[in-house]
């Protein structure tokens, strides 16, 4: 049976993460799938290593960065160290459902490299939006990503996509950005390589305590869609 890693990169989450992990721990008993769920603390100040280690659960591991690292980094660090034939990694705070991994688990069945979360399909419902303002800044960064990088990609921003156990060394031996810009490198990086990416619609709740600061981590975000390109151009990703 195929083992799928699902890798959540956790900053000051020790309120969140318990019934999150309770959670993903009862859905892959009841779908039969074999799973490893690894936790990576990115420096938290908070209790979030310890209610991890309080569930006593084998198929959870724990993995703690020396410092505040940021969320590409985190994500990166679990994805090195996960064993599964898929690999998915998902925010702490659940904003798409995990019932959603069942289907993009078909989707690398029938050949697809990559899978991502889309908020911007037709098919897909928001049922829990984000404020109108981070909404416009949202399809806004999202057009910029398709034109600073060529990226046709909808939404690179969902933090809900898996890999293919090859796909992923690929991808993530290459990344360089260790913030929330991540997103978009590591698809650029798929798209360079012509793996086969499947942009797949999802419900998606909007969840409260964000970790992004919006003037600070846009700005760096918006910086990183020029480095990403330039980075292209002189074949760093080759």
């Amino acid at each position: 049976m195929a083992l799928i890693s699902i890798v959540i990169p956790a900053y000051n989450e020790e309120k969140r993460l318990p019934d999150t992990l309770k959670k993903l721990l009862k859905f892959v008993s009841s779908k039969k799938i074999n799973a490893e769920i690894i936790v990576v603390d990115d420096g938290s100040k908070d209790d979030t290593a310890a209610v991890v280690l309080a569930l006593k659960n084998p198929k959870i591991k724990l993995i703690k960065n020396t410092k505040n690292m940021g969320k590409g980094f985190s994500v990166q660090n679990g994805v090195k160290n996960a064993k599964g034939d898929i690999i998915l990694f998902t925010d702490a705070d659940m904003s798409t459902p995990i019932k959603h991994l069942s289907e993009f688990i078909q989707y690398h069945k029938e050949g697809y490299e990559v899978v991502i979360a889309s908020r911007d399909l037709v098919e897909s419902k928001v049922i829990v939006p984000q404020s109108p303002f981070r909404e416009i800044s949202g399809k806004v960064f999202n057009l910029m990503v398709r034109l600073v990088t060529g990226l046709p990609i909808h939404d690179t921003q969902c933090g809900f996509k898996s890999f293919t156990k090859k796909a992923s060394k690929l991808i993530f031996s290459k990344q360089t950005i260790v913030g929330f810009g991540f997103d978009v490198e590591i698809l650029f990086i798929a798209h360079s390589h012509k793996l086969s990416i499947k942009e797949a619609a999802v419900e998606w709740y909007n969840a409260p305590g964000t970790k992004v600061s919006f003037f600070k981590d846009s700005l760096r975000m918006f910086a990183e869609l020029f480095k990403i390109r330039l980075n292209g151009l002189k074949g760093i990703y080759k």
